[in-house]
């Protein structure tokens, strides 16, 4: 049952990127009495925290405001709840669209119970699906990488084997920090 005033103590937890710690995992399920304001506030929060993994909103009314997103174009956000919040095909269409067109961390969006065709809600699934699968591939490259950090993995069917020194894994080690 958190108002505002509420929420702008939870964006405290939020902060920005490059700042403390936060939090990782945030749920605010039914909390009719928050405002569009205080959504706004929470949106422009977590878009820009650098910890917030998951963030449930499921069952507060958010309708038609854009909060979803400001929260769906944070860098770090995996996971997002937005089950009966008033959404509809325009408000997912937008979602769609972000999606499509920039790079989120997003891999789970919940949009049930709301006011969205099956097939949109199927287009979004299918787009963060795709988002998955690039990843997975990546992390099997990196895994074989690890596994022999000599061999570098490419596309191509050919490989290409690395030699270095001491000294030069060192002089790397530290560019890169």
């Amino acid at each position: 049952m958190l108002g505002d005033e509420g929420i702008n103590l939870i964006c405290g937890l939020l902060p920005p990127d490059g700042a403390k710690s936060g939090l990782k995992e945030l749920t605010l399920s039914a909390n009719p009495g928050v405002t569009s304001k205080g959504w706004g506030r929470l949106a422009i929060a977590v878009a820009h925290s650098s910890q917030l993994r998951v963030l449930n909103l499921d069952y507060n009314p958010l309708g038609r405001h854009l909060l979803a997103v400001a929260v769906a174009s944070s860098r770090t956000l995996e996971v997002l709840d937005l089950e009966g919040t008033g959404l509809t095909n325009q408000s997912a269409q937008t979602l769609l669209d972000m999606v499509e067109n920039y790079p989120t961390a997003l891999r789970t969006l919940i949009l049930a119970e709301n006011n969205i065709s099956p097939e949109l809600q199927q287009q979004i699934s299918d787009l963060l699906s795709e988002g998955e699968e690039e990843e997975e591939t990546e992390a099997r490259e990196v895994t074989t990488r690890e596994k022999n950090p000599w061999i570098c993995q490419n596309n191509s069917s050919s490989q290409m084997v690395l030699m270095t020194s001491g000294l030069g894994d060192s002089l790397l080690a530290e560019t890169e920090m």
